[in-house]
């Protein structure tokens, strides 16, 4: 990763912390993915070579910006869904200045239902967003989950509450491999196998 765009990540990580620390309305935090779970997540994606990359919950484009430069290096493409228009803008601008709007396509509205239609198959999904409703979205996203396919959720260890849900989903999935990795706020990492264990 070169020096412009390290510098830009920095000044989006500050810019989220800064303004959740002054916001009262969640709606309105970023709720940025953690620097070195971003930081350990890519290089899973890299050395996995995913091409057809899924994130569920864009903000204003931090992940995102990550997931990009995993794509530009893979020859992939992101689809990243956001429900905010104000987020979702934000998001463009800050791709723009990555110099990575290209590798993104940027969906706006409710996830689930999103998810229901989405065409293609993916073989990385990131769950960022409502973790009320992510075991919904995966099981409507299991026929389009590729063997081999990496599927995570973050904030595993900071809210277990809310995505207990979601973790029991994922463990009773007899093909794919899970495990929590304590990085960031707690990332939920599963890997389809493709057989049942």
């Amino acid at each position: 990763m070169d020096t412009q765009l390290k510098a830009l990540l920095s000044e989006l990580e500050t810019f989220g912390k800064d303004n959740d620390d002054g916001q009262d309305d969640r709606s309105k935090k970023m709720l940025n993915l953690e620097t070195d779970a971003a930081e350990f997540i890519s290089i899973l994606a890299r050395n996995g070579k995913c091409q057809r990359m899924l994130e569920i919950g864009t903000s204003n484009g931090y992940s995102t910006i990550w997931w990009a430069w995993v794509a530009e290096q893979t020859g992939g493409h992101v689809t990243s869904i956001e429900i905010s228009a104000d987020k979702q803008a934000m998001a463009e601008e800050n791709l723009k200045r990555a110099n990575l709007r290209d590798k993104v396509n940027l969906l706006l509205g409710d996830a689930t239902g999103i998810v229901k239609s989405i065409e293609g198959t993916f073989d990385f999904v990131f769950f960022d967003a409502d973790r009320y409703s992510a075991p919904e979205q995966l099981q409507l996203l299991l026929p389009k989950i590729e063997v081999g396919a990496l599927v995570l959720a973050d904030n595993v260890t900071s809210h277990p509450e809310q995505i207990a849900g979601y973790l029991e989903a994922i463990n009773a999935l007899d093909d794919f491999d899970h495990m929590v990795v304590p990085v960031g706020k707690g990332v939920s990492l599963a890997y389809r196998t493709g057989k049942d264990n």
